[in-house]
């Protein structure tokens, strides 16, 4: 990745992003994608799949949702965005996750495996009219909205993303597209860090701070139970360059806006040996 210079005009895109977790033999895991390396946004980097809303995504009829707009809604924790928008932010979340990693959440299992179904090229919104499935949108747990900051550090466009938290159904198998992504791993949180720091992968602050969170959980049931016991937060971090090197803040951090802490782990990355680092190495991702 390189450091991104330009301060873009556009509003943020809304975009919604999955992380799916599943229980491993030494502890929680969570999927990740590489993305193409000839990707506009974020090429090479291993981000959880994800994309940005569609227009499709707020055409989808009811019928295919086992919750109303109106408890979607309530659900995202955002009062200021519309009902139709925030039920459609659940459905990209479901879309992305079928399309870049061949999982397909809903109340009864496909009628064949998603992954064919996604290698097939066959049309989301199509096959669940064809085996009339309804979308299992109860399973996706809102955590954070990360917003891109107004100068971004590693790309030179914004979004607006809400982060979802998900089990891994059992009988299903993730498996990146071989198109808009061209690796896939399962990893635990920690091991995904330190292929991070010893630069085996790259990640932008989002992943990280995301792998820093889950480093501290150990299994999936504990990750949602936590969950339930906050409501999802707004993130804004805000970029600085200080002495030469570009800083970026999150809440609580002295140079940030808002004084109160938003995320456990370090509240600033910098920006070192072309990637962003904390400022207390690795292992103040997961310090307490």
């Amino acid at each position: 990745m390189e450091l991104n210079t330009e301060i873009p005009t556009h509003p943020p895109r809304d975009a919604s992003t999955v992380m799916l977790l599943r229980d491993g033999a030494g502890g929680i895991e969570v999927f990740l994608v590489k993305r193409h390396s000839a990707s506009r946004v974020l090429g090479g980097a291993y981000v959880f799949p994800g994309g940005k809303l569609d227009a499709a995504d707020s055409a989808l009829h009811p019928r295919h949702l086992n919750l109303s707009a109106q408890a979607l809604h309530t659900k995202l924790g955002e009062p200021e965005t519309p009902a139709d928008k925030a039920s459609a932010l659940f459905v990209a979340a479901l879309r992305e996750t079928f399309e870049e990693a061949g999982v397909l959440l809903t109340e009864k299992p496909p009628a064949r495996d998603a992954a064919n179904a996604a290698n097939a090229a066959q049309d989301f919104h199509t096959l669940l009219d064809v085996q009339g499935l309804r979308l299992n949108v109860q399973a996706l747990h809102p955590w954070v909205r990360w917003i891109t900051p107004r100068m971004p550090s590693v790309t030179n466009r914004r979004f607006d993303t809400r982060f979802f938290m998900a089990a891994m159904p059992a009988h299903q198998t993730a498996a990146h597209d071989n198109v808009e992504a061209t690796d896939s791993a399962w990893l635990h949180p920690r091991e995904a860090l330190e292929q991070y720091w010893s630069q085996a992968i790259d990640m932008a602050p989002p992943q990280i701070m995301s792998l820093a969170y889950l480093a501290r959980h150990g299994s999936v049931a504990g990750v949602l139970a936590d969950l339930g016991t906050r409501a999802p937060v707004t993130i804004l971090p805000e970029s600085h360059d200080q002495g030469g090197q570009r800083v970026v803040c999150y809440p609580g951090d002295p140079r940030h806006s808002v004084s109160t802490r938003a995320l456990p782990g370090p509240t600033r990355l910098v920006w070192r040996n072309q990637r962003f680092e904390p400022e207390g190495g690795l292992r103040a991702l997961w310090a307490d």
